[in-house]
């Protein structure tokens, strides 16, 4: 004969299971954190997730560094607390228990992060990692000193720069005595600064920044070889279009230092490559590479040399005034010139009156316009001819 359970006793065991199921996810985790300071540290995530199930659950501090997570099942938690704009993460476990026998269901779960207190018991229990990195603390300061230093030197010399330019001629000689030493305190702030750089790959970076500054010192005290070599180190640390170009712009000042015809034709050829390479780079890069190397060669009187650089800054950038008055200077300067009877026949390079003329074109009102016109009329008047005065003894 089978028995029948009663409704009303169905009834209470449904509810009697649901009560068991519902308290295991009845726990909290009442949490603090604290910074650095030993101050209630807001706007930290925290992120809970069950280690069994898998379930996660986020929140975040408030001002009091203060969090609450309810409705959890107790359990072996992964907690991962984090703060995107200090850099911070730290995760580890926290154990969730369940009620004492006896205990009102929900009770807390006290969560306390101080990471004061942490480091503190860091320090303790490894002080030579704590010296490690107080050293490591006191190396980055010490670097960072000297490297505003020689941000700063160079900014002097930038302004030394514009004074020299709206000068008088006989005050010009002592402003750029200054500059040199200006630009000289800069070269040993960067050494200082180099050689706080840490040996550790991530310091590649800095390394690259640090020796490209310390490059431009060295140009800026007219340091050219020294130069050089501080770009070429930079690059091997973190290639970039800058720096290939600082490299082309002192190889090509030192190549014009030699009296050797082949190393000056060696050293100008490892210019021209590192155009190419910071072309490469960064395309925007070309005309301005160019036209630097253009520019040291016309200033040494390489005019020949300048040729092919100035036509390489001309076609990347057509709408560079000074760039085309430079090519026509630098084919001006291999002008020749053949006798034909009593006149001076003069051989003008294709593309020379061209430059001129799109010089005006481009910058009618420029600085160089005026400059190129003169030079154009100078051009057509040789291309009649100059007739040779030759002077003759009167007859009596």
């Amino acid at each position: 004969m089978k028995r029948w359970i009663p409704a009303s006793v169905v009834v209470a065991l449904v509810l009697v299971l649901a009560g068991a199921a519902a308290a295991q996810y009845n726990e909290r985790i009442d949490g603090q954190i604290f910074d650095l300071n030993g101050k209630p540290y807001p706007d930290v995530t925290v992120q809970m997730k069950n280690i069994e199930t898998g379930q996660t659950y986020t929140v975040k501090t408030g001002k009091d560094g203060k969090f609450l997570q309810i409705g959890l099942k107790s359990g072996i938690y992964q907690i991962t607390c984090t703060n995107e704009k200090d850099k911070f993460t730290l995760t580890e476990t926290f154990a969730v228990k369940e009620p004492m026998p006896g205990a009102e269901i929900g009770h807390e779960n006290a969560y306390v992060l101080n990471l004061k207190e942490r480091a503190a018991e860091t320090a303790a229990a490894h002080p030579e990692e704590q010296k490690k990195r107080e050293d490591e603390e006191s190396r980055f300061k010490n670097m960072k000193a000297h490297f505003e230093a020689g941000v700063a030197a160079m900014k002097d010399a930038d302004v030394l720069q514009k004074q020299i330019r709206e000068a008088a001629e006989d005050q010009k000689a002592p402003l750029r005595d200054k500059r040199v030493a200006v630009c000289q305190t800069a070269v040993t702030e960067f050494q200082q600064a180099e050689q706080g750089v840490g040996v550790s790959p991530k310091e590649a970076g800095n390394h690259a920044t640090v020796l490209g500054n310390l490059a431009a010192a060295f140009e800026c005290a007219d340091r050219h070889d020294e130069a050089a070599d501080a770009f070429q180190k930079s690059i091997d640390f973190k290639p970039t279009a800058a720096s290939y170009a600082g490299l082309s712009t002192n190889l090509a000042y030192a190549a014009t230092a030699q009296n050797d015809p082949k190393v000056l034709g060696d050293k100008l050829a490892d210019a021209s490559a590192a155009c190419d390479k910071a072309t490469a780079i960064d395309p925007s890069a070309v005309a301005g590479c160019w036209k630097n190397l253009g520019i040291v060669l016309s200033n040494t009187n390489h005019l020949k040399e300048a040729i092919a650089p100035l036509e390489k800054a001309t076609a990347a950038n057509p709408k560079d005034a000074q760039s085309w008055f430079l090519l026509g200077g630098a084919l001006t300067s291999t002008i020749d010139a053949k006798k034909e009877g009593d006149k001076d026949i003069f051989i003008i390079p294709p593309g020379t009156a061209e430059a001129y003329q799109k010089c005006i074109e481009v910058a009618p009102d420029g600085p160089y316009a005026p400059q190129a016109k003169a030079a154009l009329d100078e051009l057509a008047q040789m291309g009649g001819g100059l007739q040779t005065v030759i002077s003759k003894k009167k007859k009596h």
